[in-house]
């Protein structure tokens, strides 16, 4: 798959916005001639909250003549749109907030959201979604909203179409606690393509004791998924006292998922 799109790396450097490749309007790039083995099983990164970058943040830029406005806060940011992906063009290279663009990562660009935030993106014509972190700037074309990571569009099914059309929102007010009420969630523990391996995980976590947990498989065949579920639990306390467990048992990377 060959996906066209804008150049869109920008980093600050005291007052002046550069382009982080000096590449035309409309470049080629690509994905891996075969998606790695475990991609499938890169965990979601977790929202927290993370201070602003000190790279990629300014009030105001401009990208090919058009000028875009960084927003103050996330807090209540949803759009939907077309989104984008980027892979083997800019793997390696410096993304805005100054750290390093790994396509394998479950990343996005974004042009007003402040850098970092977390957001959660949905596939609307297949309903897959994904939580992945905004730490470059981009996309720089008129009808999309969002430039995702390799990893991040096939995880979505999208990569050979190269677009798709999403919901992107925001995820704030998250730190290392869970924030819950009342309200039944489920805690996702993995992610797999392989149905074996969500049942290898739900055995593990019922052999300490850890229940009960749902395997949720969305999508059939080649292209399922298998979220692997605990819950459903209520109460922060009891939110915090399973996710400590979880910790314990070597899970770290965890999402809340309302029931």
């Amino acid at each position: 798959m060959v996906e066209q799109h804008p150049s869109r790396n920008i980093v600050l450097l005291g007052s002046l916005l550069l382009l982080a490749a000096c590449a035309p309007l409309e470049v080629q790039d690509s994905g891996p001639s075969s998606p790695p083995e475990g991609l499938d099983q890169v965990q979601e990164p977790i929202p927290k909250e993370e201070p602003r970058s000190p790279y990629g943040n300014p009030d105001r830029y401009e990208v090919f003549g058009q000028t875009y406005h960084v927003l103050d806060s996330a807090q209540g940011y949803s759009e939907e749109g077309i989104a984008s992906w980027y892979g083997k063009k800019f793997h390696g290279e410096r993304t805005s907030s100054g750290e390093t663009y790994d396509m394998y990562a479950l990343t996005a660009a974004h042009t007003s959201l402040p850098l970092p935030t977390y957001v959660r993106v949905t596939h609307l014509e297949n309903d897959r979604s994904i939580v992945v972190r905004v730490n470059d700037r981009g996309p720089f074309a008129h009808n999309r909203i969002i430039d995702l990571s390799y990893a991040a569009a096939h995880r979505l099914d999208m990569a050979d179409a190269g677009t798709a059309p999403v919901r992107v929102e925001a995820l704030t007010g998250q730190s290392g606690q869970a924030q819950v009420g009342d309200e039944p969630v489920h805690i996702q523990v993995g992610a797999f393509r392989d149905g074996d391996n969500a049942q290898d995980l739900k055995r593990q976590l019922e052999s300490r004791d850890i229940t009960p947990i749902r395997i949720q498989q969305e999508g059939n065949g080649r292209r399922a998924v298998h979220r692997v579920q605990v819950g459903p639990i209520s109460g922060e306390q009891n939110v915090e006292n399973l996710l400590q467990r979880l910790r314990e048992a070597g899970i770290h990377e965890t999402r809340l998922i309302r029931s």
